[in-house]
């Protein structure tokens, strides 16, 4: 099976502070030297990115630096998760690393240092028909996700970035799953291609308005938004929640009827408000694939699915490390 994973990538351009001091983002590392950092582009709680130039290719690039990985195994495992996933995914939609610096030595190894192809960060207020059917072009393979046994999690704007021809690429697969039919675990078969058709619903109408569409401050706020757009869902649909929580909250709920989202989106095409419905139903079985969506009439002679390239799946060899507890020592 191949795995046909457009997926358009990453790193945030907001205009920060410029880095005070070169020697100190590299803290040693002696391959540093081959890059000259230009200005922080982004920030977070796993550390920072900074534009740079490659004094050996001539090219401009993004360095992701993680601060201590070691100090808490969920965010190591996470560390290593993406970036397998990201070496594995080879594909002209997935962002891609060109470069991983190595430390001086095992025992000074506590940072480590990433470096990516230079994108930017896609903009709501510049959507037009084909930026949208270039995104959904690249999650294409959600649905061959499944076969490769790769569910994003995580589709959000600030995950999406474009060059300058407007080509998109996602990045961010730290939330990421793989998931294999022999493998127990609940949270590897809880997830289907449709949790990213969800995500791209959401993304595709934040793009429509410049604003998010269910900006939820925690799970009961983000169901009651949902429902007061969406309505509640049948009690069928309700039945088949995992989350016991979401499940007794939806169940107790008042009935709300669904708002037409020609009321919530008036400026919108009709063609492109009734996919959004399609990708925004309740129940994961009601939504379409990433190949239905782009066969929809509001991508008529702009999507080509068959122009998709393709790339290996992801075997379970590589996430062996997924099946066993981990500790700092290993």
């Amino acid at each position: 099976m191949s795995f046909k994973f457009s997926f358009r990538l990453v790193l945030c351009h907001i205009f920060l502070q410029a880095a005070s001091g070169d020697v100190d983002f590299f803290t040693e590392y002696g391959e540093g030297s081959r890059y000259r950092i230009e200005e922080v582009i982004g920030k977070g709680s796993y550390g920072v990115v900074c534009s740079a130039y490659d004094t050996h290719l001539g090219e401009k690039v993004a360095i992701k630096k993680i601060n201590d990985i070691f100090e808490h195994v969920s965010d190591a495992t996470r560390i290593l998760r993406e970036i397998k996933l990201l070496r594995l995914l080879r594909h002209p939609d997935i962002v891609e690393i060109k470069h991983i610096l190595l430390p001086p030595s095992r025992r000074e190894f506590k940072d480590i240092y990433v470096v990516f192809e230079l994108m930017n960060l896609i903009s709501t207020r510049s959507y037009n028909q084909y930026m949208f059917s270039e995104f959904q072009n690249s999650p294409l393979s959600i649905e061959s996700v499944s076969l490769s046994n790769v569910f994003h999690r995580d589709l959000k704007p600030k995950n999406i970035l474009a060059n300058a021809d407007c080509k998109l690429k996602i990045c961010d697969f730290g939330l990421a799953r793989v998931a294999f039919n022999d493998t127990p675990t609940a949270i590897f078969w809880t997830y289907t291609p449709a949790i990213d058709i969800w995500s791209i619903g959401c993304i595709f109408a934040e793009l429509l308005t410049g604003k998010p569409l269910f900006p939820g401050k925690n799970v009961v706020h983000q169901l009651d938004l949902m429902t007061d757009l969406l309505g509640t869902p049948p009690p069928e649909t309700i039945a088949r929640i995992r989350n016991e929580k979401a499940r007794r909250y939806l169940s107790s709920m008042r009935k709300k009827k669904a708002i037409l989202l020609s009321h919530k989106f008036p400026n919108a095409d009709p063609l492109a408000l009734r996919l959004l419905e399609r990708m925004l139903a309740f129940d994961p079985k009601d939504r379409p694939s990433a190949e239905e969506a782009l066969t929809d009439p509001y991508f008529r002679n702009l999507a080509r699915v068959e122009r998709e390239p393709s790339a290996q799946p992801v075997t379970k060899m590589e996430f062996e490390f997924e099946r066993r507890r981990i500790t700092k020592e290993v």
